[in-house]
């Protein structure tokens, strides 16, 4: 019975599932994609945002007999002692285990766990930490002692392990304890934190003598009757001299300043030492005997090296002493090593740049001056513009000592005036100086003395930077008129120079002289020689794209064309005809790259004819049909990979190399019988190589009747 209900059921749930109609899929029509888009990133964030992931807390567990807790109990251990079983080196798992014993007050059990765990791995730090830490939480002093000493008899250059046990005791009260493990310590000659914390220590205990009797040790380590140096630093002498200088023992302070001189000799001085010596007699009073220190060390330490010591002796000079002490002690020393450098070259321009420096900082102005005097005087020898580069940022100098230094704008022209004359304008000549003078008179307020200096300039030495510099003022003047007569210099001058020719074009352009502006680019394309012609015919065009003067764009392309056949020029003429007009533009378009292609037929550089094709490809593929894309297609070259060889400079083989080459259809149509006569022609060599094998027996014959 019940499987002729069965069946009875599935034939009813068959005829109901034909009686139903199965919905159709839906066919998605626009299958563009969305405008905003979602990615697995934002699908992550809302769910985190929506807490669709969170699983709900476990239910608390309520133990309510002891038969309960044990069971709970075992079934914790056994989990952890699997845990362990699994991997025995993961000790976060033997800490987790031991902490919770100890959160059930089973101390012996997370003792004996933690005993396990040091067997495992007794070099793991963060074990003994948390071992010792569950003693001392449960006040079993003697035992965390015992674990304390363990740790660092085992690992004794682990200082966390000695600095935990020293606050221990110091906490528990016990001093000489505490004592103890930092002599112990100290032993293995730790780093100079140690130390500092071993003196502080004493220091909180008023142990003085102590603190001094360490920084002895920790200074100098005597064996075999010699010192033993075991931080070889000048700060730890200075430290412990400031010790002794807080607790106001002068004496030994003083003591320790003059061991630490002796120490360190002549060989390794440092100015730091000497500057805190000096500071310390300062302190005391002492002025003599800072003088002497000062002196010392700058006499025996390079200068190089002495920066902060002159720095602090002149501020000590500031103090407590007078204006010539100064002078006399700082600067003359510097200033007869100067001296001593310029009379041994006297065009050691670098030597007097460094000299006029100090005198500038620390003497007066008539000082300055006769050093400036002193420094010009020394011309260069020879007349070439490389030796005088150096020399002329004397003047540059001087004069912008006089100006902003002096005030004095008389001798300031002077200088200016005096050192143009001096230079050779027949064979070389410095704008910037010209320049440098004619934005000085500007400044004061002498427009027409500029410039005549600017004319001047450009009439006797001519030089692009000149002509730039006179044109950027007077168009910072808007005085448009002079602008113009210069540029008209300029080209004159230097008819090749293409970024002229674009500035003065640009200028009429924006004076709104679009027929002066066009004029000019007509005069620069028409010069036989450009430095950058390429950059001109294309400033010429876009001048005309902005005015949206279409026909004389396409005029220009067609004589540039006649110029060079360039590729690049190609493109950018398809690409203009693309930009302008509507209806005709794509058949205009597509005819430039006709002509193109058949104006590059005869191009023996392929890659440029590939570039075109490449370029026309493209454009067939946005705006083409299927017809003009096939067509295209076959006109794409084929890659193909050959090999040729290669001569030395001497005419010597220097073996093979591959390159890539290109065979275009329709060449191979124009010339369909290039293989048949390859292979012609190498019949041809064969016959001849066979005749001359069959002629050589013949002549040897003759040879010897002969």
């Amino acid at each position: 019975r019940g499987g002729a209900r069965a069946h009875s059921g599935g034939n009813m749930a068959s005829t109901a599932a034909g009686k139903q109609r199965i919905p159709k899929v839906a066919k998605v029509k626009n299958k563009a994609p969305a405008e905003v888009q979602i990615t697995a990133e934002q699908l992550l964030r809302e769910a985190k945002e929506r807490e669709l992931e969170l699983l709900p807390p476990p239910p608390q567990q309520k133990i309510t007999d002891v038969e309960e807790l044990n069971d709970y109990k075992l079934r914790k251990r056994k989990t952890f002692e699997d845990n362990i079983r699994k991997n025995r080196t993961v000790i976060s798992n033997w800490i987790k285990y031991a902490q919770w014993e100890e959160s059930l007050k089973e101390i012996q059990r997370a003792r004996s766990i933690y005993e396990r765990a040091l067997d495992v791995d007794y070099r793991n730090v963060t074990l003994w930490l948390k071992y010792a830490e569950m003693e001392m939480k449960n006040r079993q002093v003697n035992h965390a002692r015992n674990i304390w000493d363990r740790a660092i008899t085992t690992l004794p250059r682990v200082n966390q392990f000695w600095y935990k046990y020293t606050y221990m005791e110091e906490m528990l009260g016990n001093v000489a304890g505490s004592r103890q493990v930092f002599e112990r310590w100290m032993e293995w000659q730790p780093e100079e934190q140690a130390w500092h914390s071993y003196i502080n220590f004493e220091l909180r205990y008023k142990e003085v003598d102590r603190a001094r009797s360490i920084y002895e040790r920790y200074i100098l380590f005597r064996a075999l009757a010699e010192l033993v140096l075991i931080h070889p630093d000048v700060k730890n002498w200075i430290k412990y001299a400031r010790f002794e200088e807080k607790h106001s023992y002068f004496a030994h302070a003083r003591k320790v300043y003059e061991r630490a001189v002796e120490f360190f000799g002549e060989e390794h001085m440092d100015e730091h030492l000497y500057v805190a010596f000096a500071k310390f007699e300062e302190n005391q009073k002492e002025f003599e005997r800072v003088r002497v220190i000062y002196k010392y060390a700058l006499d025996r330490i390079p200068k190089q090296d002495a920066q902060n010591l002159f720095k602090n002796y002149t501020i000590f000079e500031k103090k407590f002493g007078d204006r010539r002490g100064i002078e006399d002690i700082i600067v003359s020393k510097r200033r007869f090593q100067y001296e001593e450098e310029v009379k041994a070259n006297p065009h050691n321009y670098d030597a007097w740049f460094d000299y006029l420096r100090l005198v500038e900082s620390d003497t007066d102005a008539e000082t300055v001056r006769e050093v400036y005097e002193r420094a010009i005087a020394n011309v260069p020898p020879i007349q070439e513009k490389r030796h005088w580069k150096r020399y002329i940022y004397l003047w540059i100098n001087y004069a912008l000592y006089e100006e902003l230094e002096a005030k004095a704008s008389k001798r300031t022209r002077q200088v200016y005036q005096a050192c143009l004359e001096l230079l050779p304008h027949k064979k070389f000549t410095f704008a910037k100086m010209w320049l440098l003078y004619a934005q000085f008179e500007i400044r004061q307020k002498n427009l027409p003395l500029a410039r005549r200096a600017l004319g001047t300039a450009i009439g006797k030495c001519p030089k692009t930077k000149l002509f730039k510099g006179y044109i950027e003022l007077e168009l910072q003047l808007r005085e448009f008129d002079r602008c113009r007569k210069l540029y008209e210099k300029f080209l004159e001058f230097a008819p090749e120079n293409c970024t002229s020719w674009i500035k003065f074009a640009e200028l009429e352009t924006i004076l709104g002289d679009i027929d002066r502006a066009r004029a000019i680019y007509e005069l620069a394309i028409s010069q036989p020689r450009l430095d950058m012609p390429e950059v001109l015919w294309k400033s010429y065009i876009d001048f005309e794209i902005e005015q949206e003067e279409y026909e004389k764009t396409r005029s220009l392309y067609r004589r540039l064309l006649q110029r060079t056949q360039h590729v690049k020029v190609w493109i950018s003429l398809a690409q203009f005809e693309l930009s302008v007009g509507q209806k005709e533009r794509l058949p205009r378009c597509r005819q430039v790259y006709e002509e193109a292609n058949k104006a590059m037929h005869s191009c023996e550089e392929k890659e440029e004819r590939v570039m075109l094709l490449e370029s026309w490809r493209s454009f067939e593929e946005e705006f083409g049909t299927s017809a003009t894309k096939e067509r295209i297609d076959k006109l794409m070259p084929e890659k193909i990979k050959k090999r040729r060889k290669l001569q030395a400079e001497d005419g010597s083989d220097a073996g093979w190399e591959e390159y890539y080459d290109y065979i275009f259809p329709e060449d191979t149509a124009n010339q369909p019988n290039l293989k048949l006569l390859a292979m012609a022609k190498l019949w041809k060599k064969q016959q001849q190589e066979s005749e001359a094998a069959a002629m050589d027996p013949d002549k040897d014959i003759d040879e010897s009747q002969t």
